[in-house]
């Protein structure tokens, strides 16, 4: 393995929308990253990753693009951008861009023209089928796979009487990369960002540019009335590869560049190895979903009224599983969360009592992993999730497709409690830097609602406290990347400690010259859990004296004494 720029990072994921507003519209903008470039400075990070500021209709928050070369007039010019990138670079901060590959906005230029008619040129950029008719004559959509955000994952076109493929939103259609000439237009868009200064991308969705060409319906069985998410069918497909060889030898050889592919919960580890292998013609990283969910509120639908519980041993084996399996093949990003996630100190800690010792015991799993770690904006003073009390306060694009169907199913109370443990909107909420009107982000009204406990979560207060979440994260980042255990924290191996401990992530990080136990109690009660106490010395601790148990939410790492 060659050691690389991007090994040594610790990555800081911006929302732009909620970040920070300069305009007083309530949308957070370039100008307002670059206000705040120096408080990333402050937290240690090297490493920005700004989600869509692309021209947009803004359907899915910029994630459907209708100008991959311009800024939208929200967050403000590509001067913005470029000025955004020349003063990250003068703080030793590289910055990252989302790109988006697999779909378009409708309003593309692009799409305007492919759906003029059937034999224009564009037309085969994206994907277009015939429907189907039932026994009555009604219109069917060419096969029954089910989109991501609810229902088919086709819409019908009146102007010429086809469905186009899109597996998210209606307003954001699939490209088709079978066309060599689409290809080439998404090659020549990458280095045009990557020649204007960017250091690379965290490419969106990137396992589902390939999708099964015969279409076929899925033989996956679901209720009457119900499309089947069978995500194999345009998920991980052998073709893609492909694809990423190609961008790699026409694109990425070209430039000191880093790439971080998002794979989602559907591919697994070998599967990774083939986008990010050491020796692989694909990018350096991917993100995959498997440790995100380990408290089921994903699949409960508001069914348990009360706390989730963690499950510590799955959500342990399966950070094992990926680690062990990826090492020496394929280097790993670490993340708790992202814009399409939960807020980890909701899903895995505690938001009252124990908020501060759980968000930086949080921080510290996160941060002595191996890996490239991502913090997730406000994830560094331990934001939580939303506490809106009606439906009507989020506007998620998912949401706004989830519930008319979940009202036919479920209670308004079981829809709003699914809403604030899993909406996509708990991770996007305002960025809570101080305790004034809004949180400090916007002098206007803000696009999505203030979490409520901004008063007492907030980066002003913080700063000014040596016991808050946001200093033990400037700690963290220091001992990961500036101390004399830098090695081992980046490059060590990894075994875990009593792995079947149902409250304990524990784990060993070591070399040939040192060893670094890391211990975190994932409960808010005390844990008892026996390790050797005289070979270790305490490095760092969320509590001040410790003895035999672990206290609620506490975090120990400690160094092997003469290592």
């Amino acid at each position: 393995m060659k050691k690389q720029w991007w090994m040594e990072t610790v990555g800081y994921q911006i929302y732009p929308r909620s970040y920070k507003d300069t305009n007083g519209d309530g949308v957070g903008d370039l100008p307002g990253i670059i206000e705040k470039l120096d408080y990333i400075a402050r937290l240690g990070v090297n490493l920005i990753w700004i989600c869509p500021f692309y021209k947009s209709p803004m359907d899915d928050n910029g994630y459907d693009v209708s100008d991959f070369y311009n800024v939208d007039e929200l967050f403000g010019t590509l001067d913005d951008a470029k000025e955004l990138i020349r003063q990250a670079h003068t703080r030793g901060i590289r910055v990252i861009l989302d790109l988006v590959m697999n779909q378009t906005s409708d309003e593309h230029p692009w799409f305007v023209e492919s759906r003029k008619d059937k034999v224009n040129a564009k037309r085969d950029w994206y994907i277009w089928r015939d429907g189907k008719r039932d026994k009555n004559g009604n219109r069917l959509p060419p096969n029954n796979w089910a989109s991501f955000f609810e229902g088919s994952c086709w819409n019908y076109d009146d102007l010429t009487g086809q469905y186009y493929m899109k597996i998210f939103s209606n307003k954001m259609p699939d490209l088709n990369w079978e066309n060599p000439e689409l290809r080439k237009a998404m090659a020549d868009m990458a280095r045009w960002w990557l020649d204007l200064g960017v250091d690379g991308f965290r490419v969106d969705a990137i396992a589902h540019l390939a999708k099964e060409t015969s279409f076929r319906d899925s033989k996956m069985k679901v209720e009457p009335g119900r499309f089947a998410p069978d995500w194999r069918k345009f998920s991980n497909r052998d073709r893609l590869f492909d694809y990423l060889a190609e961008f790699h030898d026409e694109v990425l050889t070209h430039y000191d560049c880093v790439t971080v592919g998002e794979v989602g919960g559907g591919a697994n580890v070998e599967e990774a190895q083939r986008y990010a292998g050491f020796d692989t013609k694909g990018f350096n990283m991917v993100f995959n979903f498997d440790h995100c969910w380990k408290n089921g509120a994903f699949g409960d639908e508001g069914r348990t009224l009360g706390k989730l519980t963690t499950d510590v041993i799955d959500l342990k084996k399966t950070f094992e599983r990926w680690i062990l399996g990826s090492e020496g093949k394929v280097w790993m990003p670490q993340y708790w969360l992202n814009h399409d996630h939960p807020r980890v100190v909701s899903q895995y800690g505690d938001t009252e009592e124990y908020h501060r010792e759980s968000a930086q015991m949080l921080g510290a799993v996160l941060l002595t992993l191996p890996g490239t770690p991502f913090i997730y904006n406000g994830e560094e003073i331990g934001m939580t999730n939303v506490d809106y009390t009606s439906v009507d306060d989020f506007n998620d694009v998912w949401v706004r497709n989830y519930v008319p169907s979940a009202r036919k199913r479920i209670s308004e109370e079981r829809i709003l409690t699914h809403l604030r443990r899993a909406s996509r909107d708990n991770a996007r909420t305002p960025m809570q830097w101080d305790d004034s009107v809004n949180a400090g982000f916007t002098t206007g009204k803000p696009h999505l609602k203030v979490v409520g406990n901004y008063k007492r979560i907030n980066v002003r207060q913080q700063e000014s406290d040596e016991h808050s979440v946001l200093t033990m994260y400037k700690r963290l980042i220091q001992l990961r990347l500036h101390s004399g255990m830098k090695d081992v924290l980046i490059y060590g191996k990894f075994a875990l400690v009593q792995q079947d401990h149902p409250d304990i992530f524990a784990y060993r990080r070591f070399d040939d010259n040192s060893e670094i136990l890391v211990i975190a109690n994932f409960r808010d009660y005390k844990v008892n859990f026996a390790y050797e106490v005289d070979t270790y010395e305490l490095i760092i601790s969320n509590v001040v004296n410790f003895g035999s148990e672990l206290l609620p939410y506490e975090f120990r790492i400690l160094r092997a004494k003469g290592g």
